[in-house]
Parts: structure tokens; sequence; C-alpha cells
């Protein structure tokens, strides 16, 4: 047969308010992609938690490779519970990526981020993958090749506007590609995975941009402006942090 493919998007998930104790409202919906022949499967990125990971993976068949697309935890934090059900399978990503989620298992980040919002909720002792060639190639039954394409991730570390200029410039590599399909790591619950994603991730940089034009006194009116141009976007946790990022960087610019 050739090469199958079948996207499992987690639900919003609810996370707690850090320091706070309360919620915090619904963390963004994660896309795991399961890529599969006859006989073998590579998964991409893992849900969050431990009841996620333990309920939705089933690939009926060899898993080869679980293939990280960045270091933010909440794409690798599955690794665990894969690992001890799919021995055999082998976690891979690029050099930079495994970099980035050492640093999100460091102990102090992990429980700052991570353990605060989603307490008792992520498998230990953690699992990290192993980096690919210098190539970031790697195949399934040596017939079927995969090669990753850096891109950057979320506007809270795209904080300048060089770094959303590169961003937008690794989103149009992509886009030479000419892609049939398009899945993005985060999305909602029933969203057609096409290439216009490409797209709209450009223009939602863009409108950030504008908006970081008007000169914002504050986080708040940045959320405020974006989220009236996308009202139904889940995780405005994920639009804050970008928002307090450029002001992050606006001060340190100054210093």
């Amino acid at each position: 047969m050739a090469l199958g493919a079948a996207v499992y998007i987690s639900p919003p998930t609810p996370f707690q308010s850090p320091g706070k104790g309360s919620g915090g409202g619904l963390w963004s919906p994660i896309s795991c992609t399961l890529i599969y022949s006859a006989t073998e499967a590579v998964l991409v990125d893992t849900p969050i938690t431990i009841k996620q990971t333990q309920e939705r993976i089933a690939p009926k068949r060899k898993l080869s490779y679980i293939y990280i697309t960045h270091g933010h935890g909440d794409h690798f934090f599955g690794l665990p519970v894969l690992v001890q059900r799919f021995p055999e399978a082998k976690p891979v990503a690029t050099a930079a990526t495994v970099e980035h989620m050492k640093d999100q298992i460091e102990a102090k980040a992990f429980l700052t981020q991570w353990e605060s919002r989603f307490p008792g909720q992520i498998a230990q002792p953690f699992v990290l993958a192993q980096p690919l060639p210098a190539s970031g190639e790697f195949k399934l039954q040596d017939k079927y090749s995969f090669q990753p394409v850096e891109v950057h991730q979320m506007l809270f570390e795209a904080n300048t506007a060089a770094k959303r200029e590169e961003w937008i410039a690794a989103v149009e590599k992509i886009e030479a590609l000419d892609p049939l399909y398009v899945v993005p790591v985060h999305c909602q619950e029933g969203e057609i995975m096409g290439r216009w994603h490409l797209a709209n991730t450009k223009q939602y940089i863009r409108d950030f941009a504008k908006v970081l034009e008007g000169k914002p006194k504050s986080p708040r009116e940045i959320v405020e402006a974006m989220t009236k141009l996308y009202p139904d976007r889940y995780n405005t946790g994920a639009l804050i942090m970008g928002a307090m990022g450029y002001f992050q960087a606006l001060k340190q610019s100054r210093i």
C-alpha cells in the first residue's frame, strides 16, 4: 500500500494558573499525525498528558519512529508513555530541537512552565529524542523518506521584527515545497488539513506586527486587539505570552 496518514487532535486541555491554583483556561489542541505503511508507522508529536497519550495512540502496526517537530514540552511529554508501550520506537528530532527539549525539562523551567500548569499530569522520567544526522533525513522501510524543515515557534520567542520575518521566511520555505497537505501542530477539531494554513500563519504574524505598529502601551492592549481580529482561537495564554515577550524584548533593547 502507499503511505497513509491519520491525524488525532487532542481536545483543549484545562490548565492551572501558575501560583494561583485556579483554572487558567484551555491549552491549545495538539495535533498528532500517524504516517503509516502496511507494516510500519511514524508518529509526529505526542499528546501532553499521561491520560491523553494512554487513550489515543494505537497505531496497530510497528511504530518505528516518533518525530518531534520542536522542543516545547507539549509536543514531547507523551514520550515516556509511548516508548514504554512501543519499546522499538525511536524518538528523533533535529539537533536544535533536542537542545530545546533539554531546556524544557531543566528542573526549574519544568516546574515553572509545565508542572505548575499540569500538576501530576506529565509522565516522568522524561525521554528525549535522539538527534537526527545533519541532513535531517530518516526513512520508513528504507523506502519512504522524511525530511524535517526547521521553523520558529510562538510569538513569545519570535519577539522582534527580525525574528517574525524569519518565521515568515521559514513558512515560505515550506510553501516552496508545494505540499499537498499541511497539518498545524495546533488546530481545532474538524479543521481541514490544507496548505492555506501556511498563508493563515503568515497573516497572523503580520497582523500581530501591525498591532505593534500602533505603539501599544501594555500587553493587555495587544491581547484585546488580536482577540478582536481572531475571536474564535483557543489558548489566549499563548497570545498573552506573545504580548509579554514583545515588551520584554523592548525593555532589553533599551538597556
